[in-house]
């Protein structure tokens, strides 16, 4: 782990350096020429983690980014820099980043539109199915959980400025991100609806919520959504930013 770790930061390092004009002498012009001074190259240490070109895959622990919100990318990496998300690479990554570097990042992920993984089987009994779309298309009214298609838009694929899609990230990705914010690893800007939103679901509900989003897919070129949430039970203080 420390050596893949140590890989990390050393490839991160130049990629996420701030871009600046490309030098070279008469005698190094001919090996340096096939190294592009570009945003898409400088990222490729994100491929590491996140997958060919960010797009990533509904297995495993690390999420899609291309095509997200920019507001939503850039609310992530200032949460990282600042504390209210917990990861090490990603601290360490974007610790010295000024605003406007972590907004290229997001502005050049935002802009990928890449295919979705297919579909895979999600395993849950008719029981659990009918559960987590109960939550997904329906919520739970009584508990002041809001349908997930309220704000995260009518395909799950996310809603602009800053609302994410959910659709094919990995389900342990999810159930990851869920437990963090109930048990205070994860936050984002006051008020922080999502924390209020997972302390009310059930250890299954967070399960099959996770394993139904993962299983699913969508079509090459399904975008976030243009315009204001549906009226919400909770107020988000970071999804429309």
């Amino acid at each position: 782990m420390k050596r893949f770790f140590n890989l990390l930061l050393t490839a991160s390092l130049a990629a996420f350096t701030p871009l600046a004009p490309a030098r070279s002498t008469p005698a190094a012009s001919d090996a340096t020429a096939t190294v592009q001074n570009t945003m898409a190259q400088r990222m490729q240490a994100c491929v590491i983690c996140h997958g060919k070109e960010g797009r990533a895959t509904n297995a495993g622990y690390f999420p899609r980014i291309a095509g997200k919100p920019e507001g939503y990318l850039f609310n992530q990496l200032k949460n990282f820099r600042e504390g209210r998300r917990r990861n090490q690479a990603m601290s360490h990554l974007t610790q010295f980043m000024s605003d406007d570097y972590l907004r290229d990042i997001a502005r050049y992920f935002s802009s990928l539109d890449l295919p979705y993984p297919p579909a895979s089987a999600h395993k849950l009994s008719d029981r659990q199915r009918k559960t987590a779309e109960e939550l997904v298309f329906k919520g739970a009214p009584d508990r002041q959980i809001p349908a997930c298609v309220s704000c995260h838009g009518s395909h799950m694929a996310g809603r602009l400025p800053a609302v994410p899609g959910l659709v094919t990230l990995p389900a342990d990705y999810l159930v990851g991100q869920l437990g963090a914010w109930r048990t205070g690893l994860r936050a984002a800007a006051a008020p922080d609806c999502m924390a209020d939103i997972a302390q009310r679901l059930t250890d299954e509900e967070v399960s099959v919520v996770a394993r139904w989003l993962s299983a699913q897919s969508l079509p090459t070129g399904t975008k976030p959504e243009v315009g204001p949430p549906q009226p919400l039970l909770a107020q988000c203080g970071s999804g429309n930013e």
